[in-house]
Order: C-alpha cells, then sequence, then structure tokens
C-alpha cells in the first residue's frame, strides 16, 4: 500500500502530461467498479439498563457506564463521546422513555474533507422492563456511508467514456462524463475543454495483481480503492435491478402507521400513466449527464396512498435526509403549541423569547422587532443569505465557525441588513431560531417538543433529528426520516390540520401557513416566481391551460413535499441530486405535471 500511494504522488507528472504523450489503449478495464466507506457510531446493538439500590449501569456489548439517577430522569452517557441516553422512568417503571444521542463524527470536518457524521442525532428510544430492575431497547445509530462508483463503457465512436458517481452526495469528481485513456499501469480520465470551464483531469492506479483500481478522490480527500462488481450488484447505482425489468402498477401494502392505502383507480388516477413514471425513474442511467437521482416517489389522493415507490436500494422504513424540507416542521411544532394553548404568536418578537442570550452583538434596536413570523418567510432583516457565500450568516459560514457554538445566539449577534419584514433572503440559521422560539415558549427540548405534538400522534416510524454543538435540535434543516412520515405533514395540512381524526394544529394555522406573506422578489429583482407562506413556499404548477397553487416544502438534492389542495394531492419526492437545482426543480415543473396531475382523470 506503500508503493501504492508512493505512485499516486508520482502520478501528478502524469496528468499533467501534453494529450499527445498519452496514447489510447483497448484493455481499459470496462464496467462498474466501486469503493464503500462506512461511518458512524461504534456503539449499536441492545441497550441494558439495571438497577441494584441507588446504583444504575447501561451497557452495550462491552462498553458500560454507571450513574445515578433524579426524581424520574433517566440520563447516562457512555465513555469517550460513545453517545448518551436522556429519558424519563414511567410511574409504573415498566417502561424508560426517551433519545439515544448519537455523536458526531470526532474528526473535524474541513472544507476538504467533511468526514462522515457532521451534526449529531436524537432518535427516540423505549427501553422495556424484562423483570425487576432491568430494562432493553435496540440502539439503531443512523449509518454514514460513502460509496463511489466508477463506471466505464466502450461508446459507439470506440473510445471509452466513464462516469464517478456518488450517491450520498452527488459527488462526480467536477464532470459526469469522462474520457479514459489508459498509460502503463495508469488510468487518465479527462474532459473536453470548452470555453466556460477549465478542463478536469483525474488519474487512478490499476492494480491488476490484485484486481483494484486507487484513486485519490478530492471530494473528502483520500485514497479510495474501488474493486470490480457486477451490474446486478451495484444495488445502490441503479435505481431498479435488474435492470431492463418492465414495472407493472400495484397499490401500496397496507401498513399499521395511519396512513391508508389504495389502488389509484379508486381515486380517479390511471395506473397507466403511473406506471409510466415509475418505469421512467427505473430505466434511468446514474451516470448520464443530468440523470435524476430519484430515491422514492410517493403519491396520496383523497387521504389514500396509492403510489410509494423505491430506489437505488431504499425501502419503506429507511429514513432519508430531507435536507431543508425540515425547515417546515419548527413551524408545525409551533402551530402544536399554539393549538395547545401557549401564548407565543407568530408576531413574537425572538428578542423577547431569548433574553437569556442577551447582550447581543451589533445592538440594533430592529432586532427587537425581529418576529418569529419573519423568520418562517426568511425576511428576518439579519445580514443572512444562504445563496451569498460571503454573507456572514450563511448556513455553512455558521456552522464550520467554531468560536461561537450556540448557533442562535450567533443568529441573533448578526449585524441587520434591512428592516425586518421588508426583503426576503434565503436564511437557514433564521429558521433554525424559529426552533428556538418553540423550545422558549416549551420550556421543553426540541426532540421532545416534536416526538409529544407530532410524531408520535402521526405515528411515525424511526427517525434521526440533528442537533447543534448545544445538543438542541437544528430546525435548519437536515432531519432524517421515512417518506412516509414526509407525506403525512402534507396530508394533514391538506386536511386543514387534522391527522385521523385527531387535531394536530387548528385549521386558523393551516390558512395563515398556506397565505402568502411575502413574494421572493422583495429582494428588488425577479428571484423567481413564488412566494412565501410560514415555512412553505408557494408556486403554481401549469399543464396544459389549467395553473394549480402548489405548496412545497423543499430540500437540496430532491426533498420535495408537495401539497396542491384543489386536486386533493400529496406528492413526495426523495432524491440525491445535491446542488444540481437544474435537475430537481424539474421534479416539480415536470414530473408533477405531466406524469401525476396528467393522472388525474
Amino acid at each position: 500500500m506503500h508503493n501504492r500511494r508512493a505512485f499516486l504522488f508520482a502520478l501528478a507528472a502524469v496528468i499533467t502530461a501534453t494529450p499527445g504523450a498519452l496514447h489510447a489503449q483497448s484493455d481499459v478495464p470496462l464496467g462498474i467498479w466501486v469503493s464503500e466507506t462506512i461511518n458512524g457510531s461504534a456503539l449499536r446493538g441492545t441497550l441494558t439498563v439495571t438497577r441494584a439500590g441507588t446504583e444504575w449501569t447501561a451497557r452495550i456489548a462491552s462498553a458500560e457506564t454507571r450513574f445515578q439517577i433524579k426524581g424520574d430522569s433517566v440520563r447516562f452517557a457512555f465513555p469517550s463521546e460513545l453517545g448518551y441516553f436522556r429519558g424519563a422512568l414511567a410511574k409504573d417503571a415498566k417502561s424508560i422513555a426517551g433519545f439515544w444521542v448519537q455523536p458526531k463524527d470526532p474528526k473535524p470536518p474541513t472544507r476538504d474533507d467533511p468526514g462522515g457524521l457532521s451534526q449529531s442525532f436524537a432518535t427516540p428510544l423505549t427501553l422495556r422492563s424484562q423483570g425487576p430492575d432491568r430494562w432493553t431497547g435496540e440502539v439503531v445509530p443512523l449509518i454514514d456511508r460513502y460509496t463511489l462508483y466508477l463506471h466505464m463503457w466502450r461508446t459507439p465512436s470506440g473510445f471509452v467514456a466513464a462516469g464517478f458517481r456518488n450517491p450520498e452526495r452527488n459527488n462526480s469528481g467536477g464532470s459526469s462524463t469522462f474520457r479514459v485513456t489508459r498509460v502503463g499501469d495508469s488510468l487518465i480520465f479527462s474532459t473536453k475543454a470548452d470555453t466556460t470551464r477549465p478542463e478536469v483531469r483525474r488519474a487512478a492506479f490499476l492494480d491488476s495483481a490484485n484486481n483494484q483500481i486507487l484513486v485519490h478522490w478530492p471530494a473528502i480527500n483520500r485514497h479510495l480503492v474501488l474493486a470490480p462488481r457486477a451490474e446486478a450488484q451495484a444495488v445502490t447505482l441503479f435505481p431498479r435491478l435488474p435492470r431492463g425489468l418492465k414495472y407493472s402498477y400495484r397499490a401500496p401494502d397496507p401498513a399499521d402507521d395511519g396512513l391508508a392505502s389504495a389502488r389509484a383507480r379508486d381515486v380517479g388516477m390511471d395506473e397507466t400513466l403511473l406506471a409510466t413514471l415509475v418505469q421512467r425513474i427505473a430505466d434511468t442511467i446514474p451516470t448520464r449527464t443530468r440523470a435524476p437521482l430519484i430515491h422514492s416517489i410517493l403519491v396520496a389522493r383523497k387521504g389514500k396512498l396509492v403510489l410509494e415507490e423505491y430506489f437505488a436500494g431504499f425501502d419503506r422504513e429507511q429514513p432519508h435526509d430531507t435536507r431543508s424540507a425540515g425547515k417546515t416542521f419548527a413551524a408545525v411544532m409551533l402551530g402544536a403549541l399554539i393549538k395547545e394553548g401557549n401564548s407565543v404568536r407568530p408576531e413574537t418578537p425572538i428578542a423577547q423569547l431569548l433574553t437569556s442570550l442577551t447582550p447581543f452583538a451589533n445592538p440594533d434596536a430592529r432586532k427587537q422587532r425581529i418576529t418569529l413570523a419573519n423568520l418562517m418567510t426568511h425576511t428576518s432583516g439579519l445580514a443572512c443569505d444562504d445563496n451569498e457565500d460571503e454573507s456572514p450568516g450563511n448556513e455553512g459560514t455558521m456552522q464550520s465557525q467554531t468560536a461561537q457554538s450556540n448557533w442562535w445566539k450567533y443568529m441573533l449577534d448578526l449585524p441587520m441588513a434591512h428592516d425586518p419584514g421588508s426583503y426576503w433572503a434565503y436564511c437557514s440559521g433564521g429558521s433554525n431560531l424559529v426552533g428556538a422560539g418553540v423550545a422558549a415558549a416549551a420550556k421543553t427540548w426540541l426532540p421532545e417538543v416534536w416526538n409529544r405534538t407530532i410524531a408520535q400522534p402521526m405515528q411515525f416510524g424511526r427517525y434521526y433529528y440533528n442537533l447543534m454543538p448545544t445538543g438542541e435540535a437544528y430546525t435548519g434543516g437536515g432531519v432524517f426520516m421515512r417518506p412516509r412520515d414526509l407525506l403525512k405533514v402534507g396530508q394533514l395540512y391538506l386536511d386543514s390540520g387534522v391527522w385521523n381524526g385527531r387535531r394536530i394544529v387548528t385549521k386558523d394555522w393551516v390558512a395563515k401557513s398556506f397565505a402568502t406573506h411575502i413574494s421572493w422578489d422583495a429582494r428588488g429583482e425577479n428571484v423567481s416566481a413564488g412566494s412565501d407562506g410560514y415555512a412553505w413556499h408557494i408556486n403554481t404548477v401549469k399543464l396544459g391551460n389549467r395553473t394549480y397553487k402548489e405548496y412545497e416544502s423543499n430540500g437540496n438534492g430532491g426533498q420535495l413535499l408537495m401539497v396542491l389542495p384543489e386536486l386533493d394531492l400529496v406528492v413526495v419526492f426523495t432524491a440525491s441530486n445535491f446542488g444540481n437545482y437544474g435537475v430537481w426543480g424539474k421534479y416539480r415543473d415536470d414530473l408533477l405535471p405531466n406524469m401525476i396531475i396528467a393522472a388525474i382523470r
């Protein structure tokens, strides 16, 4: 391995060689090659808690910790930041309900090497009594996987083309397609130079003796070893295997989670057109330019789930990163608190709720006027714009800095750039402040608010709520949850705040959430034809001569929750076209109207 790494450094001379020094060969190893790296918590499996008098012990595998409790509060941490639990002992002592908190990757992320999980995650966990003074439950940590596929094929014109694909982060090496040349044991990947972009060149070492390819991958600043893999085993690369399989429409299998299902024809939808949509996704060649990398599609009409299909190795029970679609969740929690009689309101100033964080840097009287409504509509006026790299409130800047671990405080310390409510600028840190308001109003840890008001009554499956360095939930986006449960949030709002006969938020809250509070052209320029409600984006979708109002919660890569009240329709997409709105924006603008709305008779 030492010699191979030395070779990679020496390969720089080959990468910079003139094109005339490179000679195409016919023995480029075609097919699929893959490297898989798995990060994540070392602790998983059965968590056992026992009590002996006033002393308690917790064990997972060979890890053990001892602790004492106060009242009914049960909290303990394993050494070396392996994870911790916080919960409460039931009055009858038959259970301990709480959360397992999985730590972030201990290696600090950098711009060149983001490492594994950059945030901690809280997931609900209930320990059940197994007899006197003994409780058990299963710890299932979120797995951070980094997979790199290399697909090489010969084109009709005779040269060898290649595409790199990373399903988790959509890293492609700087180009969707490369031309491959072999020079001895070196594979040279190059793009055709044009006037708008510099040529991209990468190199790899073909270790024929061990049948593997070694490459330095800049996206994570690591050397990766790729091994050959049969197409039929590339489960997370291709949408469906075996490729070319003919899809026939099928109604979703029933499940005991409150989400009813039916055949599409029973709610007035053309099953043939829906089948055509699924076939179109299944036939996607993921290594081609601008390929839609869809992981799931769910369609509900008239309160019934009529289409539920998964791709690229995902299934019904696997939580998916919702990215910024998770911004809506803080607004849902806020509505739930209002329904319960809490005095907090959209008009409540955030500074009034967070007096414990005062004084704020960059004092400005306008900060006292920033309301939760401003934060939900991206009109706080703070110097925050995620679309501007130099903005001090940019999400990446906020999360990578280490001077202030409390991101609520970080945001409120920013200078003001505009009057509250006057200027629209997309701001994840502002959305996170909505969660700060919810936590302050509820006087409760945010994951507990979410679980009590939304997840439990709506029968959610396993989810992972991402946390700030302070241990509080980050409501700027990033929750991992089942696509089925994401769809339930849309169905809740379509049904005026009621889930299966139980009111979660008021009808008035839904109406206010779906009302237009700000147009995106409030920047002084026509950014796009859209507007914002309370943590919902409001668009119009066109099919033929008809237009339909669409309320959307979305996240980078193609995490889309779309509600169309006029059609009694809720649609969810999850995908991994990260950083490529030109692709995932078409899920709404093309697939939704032309394949889903068009299926409504």
